[in-house]
């Protein structure tokens, strides 16, 4: 088998043929997110080359173990914290393994605004919630009692 040229790779029954940069009319794969390439070089072992998500799913199971314990608020905190650094983790790194799912822009969205809702309705749990926010009192009350 012989390369041609510099843009030239094997097709799936190894005779070279030319592949441009252009999408082609129908699609027949998904595309591979972007940054979704290892997170450490490929002789490392697996979870070393996947430390973002592990590290992401390691403090959301901490933060399920302790909601489970009756430590809920901050359980559901940690979690929030969890999918807050994903976020943080996705905006700065420039390869993040299997947390990359998206496009950089949307994983950040995603990661972001379910991080700080779970983050703020921790903090409002009763009893004794630690933030207040008046104008959803008042929605509840106006909707359901």
């Amino acid at each position: 088998m012989t390369v041609r040229d510099a843009i030239s790779a094997p097709d799936a029954q190894g005779e070279p043929r030319r592949t441009t940069r252009r999408f082609p009319l129908f699609t027949r794969d998904t595309a591979r997110p972007e940054g979704g390439g290892r997170a450490a070089s490929g002789d490392a072992p697996a979870p070393a080359r996947q430390w973002p998500i592990l590290t992401v799913l390691s403090v959301v199971a901490l933060g399920l173990l302790l909601t489970a314990l009756d430590v809920f608020r901050v359980g559901t905190i940690l979690i929030g914290a969890a999918l807050l650094a994903g976020a943080v983790m996705r905006w700065m790194l420039p390869s993040v393994g299997m947390l990359a799912v998206r496009s950089r822009f949307t994983d950040m969205l995603t990661y972001g605004v379910l991080g700080i809702a779970i983050v703020l309705l921790a903090l409002m749990v009763q009893p004794n919630p630690l933030l207040e926010i008046p104008f959803l009192d008042d929605t509840l009350h106006f909707t359901v009692r």
